[in-house]
C-alpha cells in the first residue's frame, strides 16, 4: 500500500497537535509515518508515496529545523519524487502565508504536486510570553487536521494521487 510520510517540526506543541492529529486520522486509510523534521531521512521521503509538511511559523518564516530538514534531504533525492502529492500545515502566530509560500516553493522545486492549499492555523500569539508558550489548539482546527490526514491517505489508498 501507498505510505505517506507526515514531517513536522515544533517548539511549542501546536505543530505536533496538528500533527498527531493528522496521522491519528490517516492511519485509518493508509499506512502512516509521523517523524520530526529533526530525525527525517531521504530515503524516508523516497520510500513514501506522499508527504505532509507541518511546521510553525517562526518570525513570519518556516521555523529553522524543518528548513534543515529541507537543507539535507533536498538533493538527495531531487529528482527522484517528482509528481507525488503533498499537503502542508502551519501552525502561526499572524498569518503563516510566508513559512506556507517558501515550503511551496522547496515542494515545486521537488516537482511536487500540492493537492491542497495550506492548511492554516493562526493562535494569534503576538506577545513574547505568548509566543514562547506552550500552545493548545483548538479542537475546530484539529478537526481541520484530521480531515486533512484522512483525505491525504484515502488518495494515495484509492490512487487518486
Amino acid at each position: 500500500m501507498a505510505e505517506l510520510l507526515i514531517v513536522y517540526h515544533s517548539r511549542t506543541g501546536g505543530s505536533r497537535q496538528m500533527a498527531e492529529a493528522a496521522v491519528e486520522a490517516a492511519r485509518d486509510e493508509t499506512p502512516t509515518t509521523l517523524i520530526p523534521a529533526a530525525t527525517a531521512e531521504p530515503e524516508m521521503l523516497l520510500a513514501a508515496a506522499g508527504y505532509l509538511f507541518c511546521a510553525p511559523e517562526n518570525l513570519a518564516s518556516l521555523s529553522g529545523v524543518m528548513k534543515d530538514f529541507f537543507d539535507r534531504c533536498y538533493y538527495p533525492v531531487l529528482g527522484r519524487i517528482e509528481g507525488r502529492p503533498y499537503a502542508q500545515m502551519i501552525c502561526a502566530g499572524s498569518d503563516g502565508e510566508g513559512a506556507a509560500r517558501q515550503t511551496a516553493r522547496i515542494a515545486q522545486g521537488w516537482r511536487l504536486r500540492e493537492v491542497q492549499p495550506p492548511l492554516i492555523v493562526c493562535t494569534h500569539a503576538q506577545t513574547p510570553e505568548a509566543i514562547l508558550a506552550e500552545k493548545t489548539i483548538a479542537g475546530p482546527d484539529l478537526a481541520r487536521c484530521r480531515e486533512l490526514g484522512a483525505a491525504m491517505a484515502a488518495g494515495l489508498s484509492l490512487g487518486v494521487f
